[in-house]
């Protein structure tokens, strides 16, 4: 906790963002960060209550310490309460900027709608510790002679590896992108995460002996049969990149796109990589995407930010209360009406609306057919309505992983849900020392599961490797 009376003496202050006619003019972040005086009063906020439930498995998937660093913060402990963040979170940078924030949800605080800022202290934490050099290359002191491979370098994959090499393996990633961090560095737009993050992330596991092979795709350009009888052991944390498909009449007309390919372009241009697919660019357009979560989100500020006309964004569930009951909810996530940056830039939101079908004219996109829905989610006769669309992006999930390739390849078993089949606590595939971790094992999820399953791997297997492991639970 931090200070006794904390909450009671000082109000929940978030951070601000630079005006929305400002930031749309540029992919940096926009945060305005709060200074270090009011970051100790927000952390004095943190009560005594009794059951921390913002660190159980309701807040914190990988189990942040949160009331321990909010003391240190107000105690002004900066070195700390860094070190202490660090032990169950490898990159709370990434966390700290796009989290959700369940930890907030279920703060005590929250029943009277005034939370402890956990999310922003966290960011604030992490950014003082490279500011002030608390980070810095862990090597093991010893080495173990093994050597592990891990396909693929998101969250998952860049957590098991740093893990990995503290524990005293040679650890090699292998990433079919030209640049460490999957949809880290290409899912996930500039203006909500800059990927210099990313890039002192990788000098750092660098140091620690990670060794990177980019634009390797493992089961493509390099069989997987190769790889696994080079190493000992291998982790698959590829994620989970195969979209959903609507199926809908008119999807193959140009200018109708899923969402993934059109982020890894934008990314890739404002890093500086070549774009070697057809483009495609929002601006002068008038763009509709089809979805209600964070993916559709991105595609609305990226296409804001590219200089879009009008951007309509179609979500298939009832508008949600401004509140939820928080007896019957609390503490975990809720359904409510949320705001993200992008959506406050300009964008129209159409709830309970179905896309029925995908008009087109000479061979390109014209406009998306819409009706209103039922609670059972089926179109209501009379209510249909055209929207006007020159681009159109599909963000309604993802169906698992791409079995193209290396899951085809590896033959490990998946299931229903195409996801490789795998235990939460050894992580093993169906296939002789290969591992699982994060969205390829799980389903779509958050960054900070990722984490903390790219984690749990790497403890087993060094367990696997080495007979018993002193890397953290």
């Amino acid at each position: 906790m931090g200070k006794v009376t904390g909450f009671l003496e000082y109000d929940r202050q978030e951070q601000k963002y630079q005006l929305a006619g400002e930031r749309v003019r540029h992919f940096r972040e926009f945060t305005l960060p709060l200074d270090d005086n009011d970051l100790k009063k927000q952390a004095g906020r943190c009560m005594d209550c009794g059951i921390p439930f913002c660190h159980g498995p309701t807040g914190c998937p990988v189990h942040n310490q949160i009331p321990d660093w909010n003391d240190l913060v107000w105690s002004d402990d900066w070195e700390e309460a860094a070190r202490n963040l660090h032990t169950t979170n490898n990159f709370p940078e990434f966390t700290g900027r796009i989290c959700p924030a369940p930890c907030e949800e279920a703060c005590t605080l929250n029943l009277e709608n005034q939370p402890v800022t956990i999310k922003t202290i966290e960011q604030a934490i992490a950014d003082k510790a490279w500011e002030m050099g608390f980070v810095k290359p862990e090597p093991a002191d010893i080495s173990t002679g093994k050597r592990v491979a891990v396909i693929g370098s998101g969250p998952a994959g860049m957590a098991g590896a740093q893990q990995l090499a503290r524990a005293g393996h040679e650890v090699h990633v292998f990433e079919r992108q030209a640049k460490p961090g999957g949809l880290l560095r290409y899912g996930i737009p500039d203006f909500k995460m800059e990927k210099y993050h990313i890039d002192r992330r990788v000098k750092q596991m660098e140091a620690e002996g990670v060794i990177f092979h980019c634009g390797v795709n493992v089961g493509v350009d390099k069989s997987f049969a190769s790889l696994h009888n080079e190493f000992d052991a291998v982790l698959f944390a590829g994620g989970a990149e195969d979209p959903r498909n609507p199926n809908l009449p008119g999807q193959e007309l140009a200018g109708v796109h899923y969402a993934m390919p059109y982020l890894v372009q934008a990314n890739q241009r404002v890093g500086n990589e070549d774009v070697t697919a057809d483009p495609i660019v929002a601006a002068g357009k008038h763009v509709v995407v089809i979805g209600g979560g964070d993916t559709a989100s991105d595609c609305v500020g990226t296409a804001f930010r590219q200089g879009a006309l009008s951007v309509t964004q179609l979500d298939i569930r009832p508008k949600p209360p401004e509140r939820e009951d928080k007896l019957t909810v609390w503490p975990y996530w809720p359904t409510k009406m949320r705001t993200s940056s992008s959506q406050a830039e300009g964008a129209e939101r159409e709830f309970q609306a179905a896309t029925l079908g995908i008009e087109g004219k000479k061979g390109r996109v014209i406009g998306v057919q819409c009706a209103r829905v039922d609670e059972k989610r089926q179109p209501i006769p009379d209510t249909e309505f055209l929207l006007k669309a020159d681009l159109v992006f599909i963000a309604i999930g993802f169906a698992g992983s791409v079995k193209a390739g290396l899951l085809d390849e590896s033959g490990v078993a998946l299931d229903r849900r195409s996801n490789v089949v795998a235990d939460d606590r050894s992580y093993r595939t169906s296939s002789e020392k290969v591992f699982v971790a994060g969205d390829m094992r799980r389903g779509q999820s958050l960054v900070v599961w990722a984490i903390r399953e790219g984690r749990q791997a790497a403890r087993s297997i060094d367990t696997f490797l080495m007979g018993q492991s002193s890397l953290p639970v």
